[in-house]
């Protein structure tokens, strides 16, 4: 029987498991966002340099990237989880490390937007600035969206309950 907060391969022969992304990890990543979101904003003041414009791009690529990764763990999870279906262990480590990385990633850039428009929310009334918050703001959403997709591929990549036939990994065994 697999550990309900563990995924991935289990190799009897030396192989292991990969925990899943916990609260704790994706609140330390938003941390170090908001230090750096904070730190922009700061060095730009200390340095007399206007604060950096956020372009629409930043949440549309977000929105963009968090579209795939979710598309990917709802495929992912169609496959190993609804139909039982095995896959090739080296595809099945991309997927679980794609999650991590997408969920910590979300979490980074949604704690670095975040700070930067709490920066400029005292200075809401100026365009400049209320413009900075709004599309911060939006791109925290997308942020979020990132990580939470990134969590679902992680989560689709779990060793189903019940699967001991031969292997207790959900994925193919490759011919040697």
């Amino acid at each position: 029987m697999t550990d309900p907060g563990r995924v991935g391969p289990q190799d009897p022969r030396g192989g292991g498991s990969m925990k899943t992304t916990s609260a704790k990890s994706l609140a330390v990543a938003a941390v170090f966002g908001a230090l750096a979101g904070w730190l922009v904003v700061v060095v730009a003041n200390a340095l007399d340099l206007v604060a950096p414009y956020v372009p629409w791009t930043a949440p549309a690529a977000l929105v963009v990237i968090a579209a795939l990764v979710g598309a990917l763990a709802w495929s992912t999870h169609q496959r190993i989880q609804v139909r039982k279906e095995r896959i090739a262990p080296e595809r099945a480590v991309a997927f679980l490390v794609l999650g991590k990385a997408s969920a910590l990633a979300g979490a980074v850039i949604a704690g670095g937007y975040l700070v930067f428009a709490l920066m400029f929310v005292d200075r809401f009334d100026a365009a400049a600035p209320r413009e900075r918050v709004i599309r911060a703001l939006v791109s925290v959403v997308a942020a979020v969206g990132l990580c939470v997709a990134g969590l679902l591929l992680e989560r689709a990549c779990r060793v189903p309950d019940g699967d001991d036939d031969d292997r207790d990994d959900g994925v193919e065994q490759t011919a040697r």
